[in-house]
């Protein structure tokens, strides 16, 4: 089945829409959230949230991309699981490492004398992104977006731990220069 067959179940109120979309995107969804909150438990729940809020948003929206659009969302619950959950210590998970490798190319937060403007700052990555060639693309959203760890990158691309750590560097140099060439202070 395939997207737009998907969506227009959920237009129709069929419930068969979540069952369908569980079965074609729900090990890609398990997968995001795994890599933010390193518990099989805790990323099953995300992605039931996820169908849920499918559920919820299908109509009115309409998704260009349902594996997008549950991709996105999947990674926000399991975004919001992470910073709620107390109890455990930050950053059991990919999102710390990856927040500390793209921390010096990019602050954490806005200023009040300087907030980077959000619309053009994703501007300016997606040129960045475009730019790249597909692999090296692929690499940095694989790490910085899906957050997979180096050595599920190294596996995926058949790659050394060490070629994908020297990539990812070099990237972030790459995106410091982009940026600032930008007229962003990083």
């Amino acid at each position: 089945m395939d997207d737009n067959e998907i969506i227009e179940l959920f237009f129709a109120r069929d419930e068969c829409a979540i069952e369908s979309a569980s079965r074609v995107y729900g090990a890609y969804c398990t997968a995001i959230a795994k890599n933010i909150l390193d518990d099989q438990g805790a990323a099953e729940e995300c992605v039931n949230d996820t169908w849920l809020k499918c559920w919820q948003s299908i109509p009115p929206q309409r998704p260009r991309s349902l594996k997008n659009f549950a991709g996105r969302i999947v990674r926000n619950l399991a975004l919001s699981a992470l910073r709620s959950e107390t109890a455990r210590k930050r950053g059991g998970g990919q999102l710390q490492l990856a927040l500390d490798e793209l921390s010096e190319v990019v602050s954490g937060g806005d200023t009040p004398e300087g907030a980077l403007d959000r619309k053009a700052f994703r501007a300016a990555l997606d040129d960045f992104l475009a730019g790249l060639p597909e692999r090296n693309r692929n690499l940095f959203l694989r790490r910085y977006w899906y957050l997979d760890n180096v050595e599920a990158l190294a596996k995926r691309y058949s790659m050394s731990k060490t070629q994908v750590t020297t990539t990812l560097h070099r990237l972030r140099v790459k995106l410091r220069v982009h940026l600032q060439q930008e007229g962003f202070e990083v």
